[in-house]
């Protein structure tokens, strides 16, 4: 007799019996784990995932005990962004309604490439990006912004609209630029950025001026807001006059820092955005969503048009003509997820009284953080933070010593700090986006490393 196969999604029953077992499953792998990420190194962690035996068996296990196993030895090996001393990188903890929302944009599973397989989620996809542009280009009249994997994807397609625009066109970054802009030069046969150096972590404007004194032809300007290694922001202002005086064009990385626009005390720190003709946004960075929740915002939604591809099997002319919306060209992605239903959950639910909250909590913890450096005799602090992040180390070590520290932390599993050259030196970072923290979180990872460096 002919098994039946397994239950899809749709069955509410099937799916809130599995959610509790991954729940339970969630919750002993983190008991398991014991603090923010699991303790003995790569080998060790290796070790017991291998141990879960074949990953592949002739006959499976079953949906209760490969879901049990896999969720829990998962969870036991995570670093854990909810956990207040995991503070190395952009890596947020997500909110539980955006989880929760994300769990019902995979149960329905629409396919953002046509109205057909999405209706509602494209329309809602429509509305958001549309608002969230407006925040961004407030008062411009026609922005719009499409939905993207995050700061890589969003950065390259800045690229490639100005590459549509002007054939021949050349990138300046600073020294401090994400990388993607390197890479996104290279996968669109554009020639490698001219980098402008950075010695104080952020674009200089007369440095930046003369650069482009030395180009000719078309040129983007990539400035940044959050820099990756320190959270600096580049003086958007004076660089939008020098592109603008020059005929340059400008583009700004926002990824980390473009959250800040909700929140009223921080807000000025992006003042100039709005000169851009693109912008990156992250919400899975000061946003606090599952990744993938990226955004490329730009100020003339006619920029666009250029993305626009025809394929009959989805967006046929005459069913565009009959009113059916276009899809293809909001991506350059065919099947995507509906990301944008987790963020429209959390926006909301929180609004922009709730969302800047949340910015101003991690923006203060940042400057608590900085506060306990400063009084603690054995520590120096690089400079008062500009985001959420602080640079750090130990008074007197060397660049070893602070590497060294970094990995025995994470060999033990007790705290997880990123690294960071400034000033020719080396730094830990801690990159604090965990609303939860508290003062005495702050001052264990500052007892931990003293700890480290002492042995």
């Amino acid at each position: 007799m002919r098994a039946s196969p397994p239950p899809l999604a749709a069955d509410p029953t099937a799916l809130s019996r599995l959610l509790g077992i991954t729940l339970d499953a969630l919750q002993e792998g983190a008991q398991a784990r014991g603090g923010p990420l699991p303790a003995g190194g790569p080998e060790a962690v290796a070790r017991r995932i291998g141990a879960l035996g074949d990953v592949l068996p002739e006959t499976g296990t079953g949906p209760d005990e490969a879901l049990r196993a896999l969720v829990r030895a998962l969870a036991e090996g995570a670093a854990d962004p909810a956990h207040p001393r995991c503070a190395a990188h952009l890596h947020t903890p997500p909110l539980a309604l955006a989880a929760a929302a994300d769990l019902a944009a995979s149960a329905l599973n629409p396919s953002m490439d046509s109205w057909d397989q999405a209706p509602a989620a494209s329309a809602l996809e429509a509305e958001v990006t549309a608002a969230l542009a407006a925040e961004v280009f407030p008062g411009t009249g026609g922005p719009d912004a499409l939905v993207t994997t995050g700061g890589t994807e969003s950065n390259q397609l800045a690229l490639l609209l100005a590459r549509e625009r002007h054939r021949d066109v050349k990138t300046v970054v600073g020294a401090n630029a994400h990388h993607s802009f390197r890479r996104a030069a290279w996968l669109l046969g554009l020639p490698e950025p001219v980098t402008v150096p950075t010695p104080r972590g952020t674009l200089d404007p007369a440095a930046l001026a003369e650069a482009l004194d030395r180009e000719t032809g078309p040129v983007l300007v990539a400035a940044t807001a959050g820099t990756t290694d320190e959270g600096l922001i580049d003086p958007l202002p004076a660089l939008a006059d020098v592109c603008a005086a020059r005929g340059a064009e400008l583009h700004v990385d926002a990824a980390y820092g473009g959250p800040v626009l909700f929140s009223r005390t921080h807000r000025h720190l992006l003042d100039g955005l709005d000169r851009a003709r693109t912008v990156t946004v992250d919400l899975h960075k000061l946003g606090w969503q599952p990744a993938a929740a990226g955004l490329l915002a730009v100020r003339d939604a006619a920029d666009l048009a250029v993305l626009g591809h025809t394929a009959d099997y989805l967006n046929a002319d005459d069913d565009t003509e009959a009113g059916l919306p276009d899809l293809l060209g909001r991506s350059l992605r065919t099947t995507r997820r509906p990301d944008v239903l987790k963020t429209a959950v959390t926006l909301r639910a929180l609004g922009r009284t709730g969302f800047g909250a949340l910015v101003d909590r991690c923006m203060e913890l940042a400057q608590e953080l900085a506060d306990l450096v400063q009084k603690a005799p054995g520590f120096d602090l690089h400079t008062r933070p500009t985001l959420t992040t602080v640079l750090f180390r130990p008074t007197g070590a060397d660049d070893g010593t602070v590497a060294a520290i970094r990995r025995t932390l994470l060999a033990e599993g007790r705290a997880v700090l990123g690294r960071a050259k400034a000033d020719g030196r080396l730094w830990l970072k801690a990159t604090l986006l965990n609303p939860h923290t508290t003062p005495g979180d702050l001052a264990e990872i500052l007892t931990l490393v003293e700890g480290s460096a002492h042995r």
